[in-house]
This record gives C-alpha cells, sequence and structure tokens, in this order.
C-alpha cells in the first residue's frame, strides 16, 4: 500500500516540513511520505553527505527539498538551518523531532559522558528544534510531532540512559502541549516498534536470526517498515488529527504489550 492510496497527493501541499536526523532510517521514511503527499520537506542532520543522499532521493518524488547540516545539540546551528528552510521553502507548518542517539550499555558501564549525550541529543535536541521553530510554527499554527520509543515507559535491559532521554521527550511534548495549545500548535508523541533495515535495529537486534526472533515475538508476527510510521506521521499532521494533542501514539505491532522480555533476551545473549 501506497500512502497516496489513502491520503491525495496534494494533502500537504504548499506545507513545509523539517525533519531533525533526516537523513536515514526512520525520520527519512517520514520524510518521503510527507514528500509523497505534496509537502516541500527539509531536513537536517550531522553529516551533509548523508543528507545530500538523502535529499537527492527525495526530489525524486518531485517536491521542493532543502538539506543543511546541522547538530541538534547545537541550537545556533539548528536554528541557522530552521530559519533558512522557512525562508527556502516556505514557513514550516510541521515540524518532526527525530534526531535520536541509541547504542545498548549496561548502567555499570556506560560513561558519563555517553549518558549525557545520549539526553542532549534526545532531550536538549527535542526542545532545541521546538523552540527554534517555535515562531514560524506559531504563524502556521502548525504541529510538533517527537519520535519516541517504548523504552519511555518499558523498562528496556542495557537502555537507562534512552529510557531517561525517551520518558523526557514525552514529558516535554505534553507540557509543550500544554503551553503552545494558546497558539493552536499541537504537540505529539510516535513510539516506533521495531522498524526493518534501521540502524537501530542493526545496534539492538544485530543479524537476521535475532530479527526473525523478534518478529515472531511481535503480536502481529512481522518488524514494521519505516513507511509505517512515516504514514502515522502524516495522519497526525493532517486535519484528522485536528484535536489530537498531548498524545503519545505507540505504532509498534503490540511488542510493548507483552513487555521487553524478547528484547532482554536477545540483548543478554548478544552482550551478557
Amino acid at each position: 500500500m501506497q500512502i497516496t492510496d489513502v491520503f491525495s497527493k496534494d494533502l500537504f501541499r504548499g506545507t513545509t516540513v523539517f525533519i531533525t536526523g533526516g537523513g536515514s532510517g526512520i525520520n527519512l521514511g517520514i520524510a518521503k511520505n510527507f514528500a509523497a503527499v505534496g509537502a516541500s520537506v527539509a531536513i537536517c542532520g550531522r553529516s551533509q553527505e548523508r543528507l545530500d543522499g538523502a535529499a537527492a532521493e527525495l526530489r525524486e518524488i518531485g517536491n521542493p527539498v532543502f538539506a543543511q547540516a546541522a547538530d541538534v545539540r547545537d541550537y545556533a546551528a539548528l536554528e541557522a538551518a530552521i530559519t533558512n528552510a522557512g525562508q527556502t521553502l516556505g514557513t514550516i507548518g510541521v515540524l518532526i523531532a527525530g534526531a535520536a542517539g541509541n547504542f545498548p550499555a549496561s548502567a555499570e558501564a556506560i560513561t558519563p559522558n555517553g549518558f549525557k549525550s545520549v539526553l542532549d541529543i534526545d532531550v536538549l535536541g527535542s526542545f532545541h528544534a521546538a523552540r527554534a521553530a517555535f515562531p514560524q510554527l506559531k504563524e502556521t499554527r502548525g504541529s510538533i510531532t517527537f519520535i519516541s520509543a517504548g523504552q519511555a515507559f518499558q523498562a528496556y535491559p542495557y537502555q537507562a540512559h534512552v529510557g531517561a532521554a525517551k520518558a523526557g521527550v514525552d514529558m516535554l511534548m505534553r507540557d509543550l502541549a500544554v503551553d503552545w495549545g494558546k497558539h493552536g500548535i499541537r504537540c505529539n508523541s510516535i513510539v516506533p516498534g521495531p522498524i526493518a533495515d534501521t540502524e537501530g535495529m542493526r545496534r539492538l537486534a544485530p543479524g537476521e536470526g535475532a530479527q526473525g526472533k523478534l518478529a515472531r515475538a511481535v503480536p502481529l508476527q512481522r518488524l514494521g517498515s519505516v513507511d509505517d510510521i512515516g504514514r502515522v506521521a502524516v495522519f497526525l499532521a493532517s486535519p484528522l488529527a485536528s484535536y489530537v494533542t498531548g498524545t503519545v501514539l505507540v505504532a509498534d505491532g503490540g511488542q510493548n504489550l507483552l513487555g521487553s522480555g524478547m528484547w532482554a533476551a536477545l540483548a543478554m545473549g548478544a552482550l551478557g
């Protein structure tokens, strides 16, 4: 199924969507789905080379694209990218705060700097993106979607840093939904499940065998795709969700309903 089988190819025509971490994985999948329904798409990330490759893929869809390197931990650089995107493509109407850091590490082994790095990318980076985009989103009465994770509400082995970071992201989302609702800005989070062909899966469940076991443990009996998450992101930013704000939408095939036991078995087999 293509997103245009459900949504009009002109649904977001005239809307600029800015996506942090948009050069690869889930965030690039989100970018492609917005482009498919007419959006002008701006992406940022730390590697201009990776962004240029992603931008080339997005331009094949046929809509305007902007790509500028910026580390979300560097507010000035991110603010410049967001400002330039708005000037180039038009005022931003949708922000996807997707940049994230993750690596498996036991709590006693992770360094304080490693712990801080994940919080800085996820929590501080999400706030930086929202704060820098605020003037444009206020003008458009736009929306923000944060990319969260099941670690925000479920204990996982080797993920103390990620759990703390993603819980912070979801609480930030809720507070901004309250603070900025008066400006017409909606704020929500998406919790992706295990998504095939992503860096996260390669790190947390390396190898086809591990991923196959994980897929069989998901109630829907499959791994998700980047398009599964992209379609949810389009929905949340669309008029269909115009009264939805402050919500965590879980798109994980039911994986978190069964707890983190399978992840624990995979992680402990690989690391312990």
